[in-house]
């Protein structure tokens, strides 16, 4: 499926009120002009569903924990004592260092992520994963429709993850291993601020989505149940 035709099948599945997903992509050439962006770099990424794009790099990615999970950088030694004894998310620094070097992250070598809605893209080629800022009635479609092919326990996980790892690192590692899992995130407290009060993200890696154009226009997002769903999130 082409991405006007999986723009076309989506349009059709969910209505002209879903926003359109962006894709994340590594490339050795910025998709626009490196900018400053603020600390936490999710407002940022979901501003790219209006239409422009946005590079991250090294050098614009100043929170030490997007700088790993972006994999730019390595894991400042703070961040293990924020997380727990100032955030509060994991009891002590030793769950999380373990818990980093579970995920086993590789530092990239290439200087550029990229995000791109996908209308803007020109192929499927270089992406990574596809990320969609979801209301509960869209994530109902997009988890129903992972779910159409396959029965294991983790088709839609949730991990735990600030904002930037929920959309990046798993869905990125799971592509470049080949996996089908599709993630739900944007459940961190510090994150969420950044975007809308009813939306979470579910990711796609590309993996999988290649999978998922396959069966997309067979599965329930063109049957009566979610045509119900549709017509609220296009609230007519």
């Amino acid at each position: 499926m082409t991405i006007s035709e999986f723009i076309e099948s989506y349009r059709e599945a969910f209505g002209d009120a879903a926003p359109l997903p962006i894709a994340l992509a590594y490339n050795i050439a910025p998709a626009t002009e490196i900018q400053p962006v603020p600390k936490c770099m999710i407002g940022a990424i979901s501003k790219v569903r209006n239409g422009g794009a946005l590079t991250l790099s090294a050098d614009n990615v100043l929170c030490g924990g997007g700088g790993l999970y972006t994999a730019f950088r390595p894991m400042p030694e703070r961040v293990p004592v924020f997380v727990s004894e100032v955030e509060h998310y994991k009891k002590t620094k030793e769950m999380v260092i373990d818990y980093v070097d579970s995920l086993k992250i590789s530092l990239t070598d290439k200087p550029y992520l990229n995000f791109v809605r996908v209308d803007k893209l020109e192929n499927w080629d270089d992406a990574e994963a596809l990320i969609f800022f979801a209301t509960p009635d869209m994530l109902s479609g997009l988890c129903t429709w992972a779910f159409y092919d396959n029965n294991d326990s983790d088709a839609v996980t949730t991990l735990f993850a600030s904002g930037c790892a929920s959309i990046i690192t798993f869905a990125v590692d799971e592509n470049r291993s080949g996996g089908r899992r599709c993630f739900l995130g944007m459940l961190d407290p510090s994150a969420r601020p950044l975007v809308p009060a009813n939306e979470l993200t579910f990711t796609i890696p590309m993996s999988r989505f290649k999978e998922m154009l396959t069966t997309m226009n067979d599965s329930a997002l063109y049957q009566k149940a979610f045509s119900a769903l549709k017509r609220r999130i296009n609230n007519v």
